[in-house]
């Protein structure tokens, strides 16, 4: 009869654990969506500008990139780049309110474990990094044409690279003291960062210093691995992108659940 009943209760936990993190989601897409003006309409009003003036004005003067239309050459890193940030805002947003209106209380006494209280909130990014994406994606086909060399690698790419920044937003959220503190992180390094990331060059432009301090970028190997789905160039090995976006997804998420298990930022 014990034999019966230990995969009975396993079930029933099993059961439970996906509810919490249902709900979770669930509550992450419908404030995606019910704040749709300001989750996904800015994205794609601010890539609009960016084809408009980086594309057709100054695209004209600049003339070819990696063998193709400039215009061509910056859509898939001005896709990920609005992946990027959407992914890490979302979440950051989302984690640090749930803080700030002591309604993270409900969390941490449910019995729902803390990674999977992690992967609901990063999954809220993802579905917004897809969404923003898909968006932009769209404005892109106004503008330029886009080929698919690999979609394998254009899933995987943005897969990894919202993962990743959506727990880089969780672990800004656990730290932030303020919503100053949220807005920090994204202004004085994500966003050189992004910049400096190949989105509007190649790197081999470069000087060689310059290239060489280009590789300690991240944001370097998501984008170039994104454009190589769409394009088939890259500045930098695809292989090693995929496994440099594994690693520091996994390393952030073990990080995010170590804070959480801790009670970092939760107890104050």
């Amino acid at each position: 009869m014990s034999d019966n009943r230990v995969p009975g209760v396993a079930g029933s936990i099993a059961r439970k654990d996906w509810i919490g993190f249902e709900t979770i989601v669930r509550r992450e897409f419908h404030r995606i969506v019910r704040i749709w003006a300001q989750t996904l309409l800015p994205p794609a009003v601010t890539a609009t500008l960016y084809f408009v003036i980086f594309g057709s004005l100054i695209g004209k003067r600049i003339g070819a990139m990696g063998g193709y239309d400039y215009m061509q050459y910056i859509a898939p890193g001005l896709i990920m780049m609005s992946v990027i940030t959407n992914s890490f805002g979302n979440v950051v947003s989302s984690f640090f309110g749930a803080r700030f209106g002591k309604h993270i209380e409900e969390l941490l006494v449910s019995p729902l474990p803390n990674w999977l209280i992690v992967l609901g909130y990063v999954t809220g990014g993802l579905v917004r990094g897809f969404l923003v994406g898909g968006c932009v994606t769209v404005v892109a086909l106004f503008f330029t044409h886009l080929t698919v060399h690999h979609v394998g690698i254009i899933v995987l790419a943005v897969l990894l690279t919202s993962i990743t920044f959506s727990l880089g937003g969780f672990i800004n959220g656990v730290f932030a003291k303020n919503f100053d503190h949220i807005s920090w992180f994204p202004t004085f390094i994500l966003t050189p960062l992004t910049y400096l990331g190949g989105v509007f060059y190649s790197i081999s432009l470069l000087p060689p210093w310059a290239q060489r301090a280009s590789h300690l970028n991240p944001i370097l190997y998501m984008v170039n691995s994104f454009r190589y789905g769409f394009l088939g160039v890259s500045d930098v090995d695809v292989t090693l992108s995929i496994a440099i976006m594994t690693a520091l997804a996994a390393a952030l998420f073990a990080v995010a659940v170590t804070l959480m298990n801790r009670g970092t930022g939760l107890r104050e």
